[in-house]
């Protein structure tokens, strides 16, 4: 794959959305449902977590969705996964560097978030307002 954009060292982030550009797979990652609430809660417990304190530390997430999540979380090398020998198996997880490095973004993405929930709720709500009073098409 051929790099189109040399957005790293520059400020212009509509190249990033090029479809060859190696920035849009990154920010793929980032983007799924899960993958910043994960990041977030490793980071604010600052060390290693184990699966089910980190389930029960993001409600409303599945066995298999979390499952899946750190899985690719490990892949990207953003999570490093552990495992004791011992009976039971310990398994912990905790961020990698690189995953640590994110821990800024995802800071300041949940800071925004709080922020900004009410506002987006208003908007939200003022849209399915104007939007139940347009006539509808026959």
């Amino acid at each position: 794959m051929d790099t189109v954009c040399g957005w790293a060292e520059s400020d212009n982030l509509v190249e990033s959305y090029l479809e060859r550009c190696p920035a849009r797979e990154v920010l793929s990652v980032l983007a799924d449902k899960w993958v910043l609430l994960v990041l977030g809660t490793l980071r604010q417990h600052g060390g290693a977590v184990r699966f089910n304190d980190l389930r029960r530390r993001l409600d409303g997430i599945t066995q298999k969705m979390l499952t899946r999540t750190l899985r690719n979380l490990e892949r990207d090398g953003l999570v490093r996964r552990t495992v004791y020998p011992t009976v039971p198996p310990r398994v912990e997880y905790s961020l990698t560097e690189l995953g640590a490095s994110l821990g800024e973004l995802s800071h300041a993405m949940g800071v925004w978030s709080v922020r900004n929930h009410q506002r987006i709720t208003t908007a939200r709500r003022d849209f399915d307002t104007r939007a139940a009073l347009e006539p509808q098409p026959l």
